[in-house]
C-alpha cells in the first residue's frame, strides 16, 4: 500500500497511516448509530477467533492443493515477517473487502442495477482481481506469473465470500492465521 501511495505523493508511514485513518473515521461514521447500540462481548470475540482459526484451516487446505505459496519469507526477518503476517490481515482486507467489495456492491447497483446476489458476487470478483494483481505491483511485487496471479484470485474469492457471509472480523483473523501459518512453513523447512 505504502507504494501506491508514494505514487500520488504521499510518502512513508505518514500517508499509509493517515490513510487507514482517514478510512477508519469514514466506517466509523457510517456505522455510529450501530455501534452505539452495540455490546462488546469477550464470548463473541473469542467464538469469532475460532470460527477464523477453522477458515484458515480450509484455506490452507484450499492453497496445499497448489505447488506454491502466497509468500517467501525464508531471508527475512521473522519479526518482521510477523509484523507483515498481522498487517496483512488487518490492512489488505480493510482495502480489498471492506472497501472495495462495498464500493463495488454499490457501482453495481447504481450503474448496472444489479440485484444483491449479482452485486455481491461481482464484487467479490472484482476485488479479487484487484488483490490478486496488488502482489505484483510495484519494486517489491513478485515477478508476473499467470499461474500465481489466478492462485491469488482463488484466495482473494475465498477472503472476499467470508467478509460477504461474515463481516470483516473473521476475513482479517482469518487472513492473519493464513499469513502466519505460510510465515512458519517457510521460516521452519528446510
Amino acid at each position: 500500500m505504502r507504494q501506491i501511495l508514494e505514487m500520488f505523493g504521499a510518502a512513508g508511514s505518514y500517508g499509509f497511516g493517515g490513510t487507514f485513518l482517514i478510512g477508519f473515521i469514514i466506517a466509523f461514521l457510517r456505522q455510529k448509530k450501530e455501534l452505539e447500540a452495540a455490546q462488546i462481548k469477550g464470548e463473541y470475540l473469542l467464538t469469532m477467533l475460532f470460527e477464523s482459526i477453522g477458515w484458515a484451516i480450509l484455506l490452507i487446505i484450499v492453497m496445499l492443493r497448489t505447488p506454491e505459496y502466497l509468500m517467501s519469507t525464508k531471508d527475512q526477518r521473522l519479526l518482521q515477517q510477523v509484523v507483515l503476517a498481522v498487517g496483512a490481515g488487518i490492512y489488505e482486507e480493510f482495502v480489498f473487502r471492506v472497501i472495495l467489495i462495498t464500493g463495488f456492491a454499490y457501482v453495481l447497483g447504481l450503474v448496472l442495477k444489479w440485484g444483491d446476489i449479482g452485486r455481491n458476487i461481482g464484487s467479490v470478483f472484482l476485488a479479487a482481481v484487484l488483490f490478486s494483481a496488488f502482489h505484483f505491483a510495484g519494486p517489491y511485487g513478485e515477478d508476473p506469473s499467470g499461474y500465481l496471479f489466478f492462485i491469488r484470485i482463488i484466495a482473494g474469492v475465498f477472503l472476499g465470500a467470508i467478509y460477504v457471509f461474515r463481516g470483516f472480523g473473521i476475513a482479517a483473523y482469518t487472513h492473519t492465521i493464513y499469513d502466519l501459518y505460510v510465515l512458519v512453513k517457510f521460516t521452519t523447512s528446510d
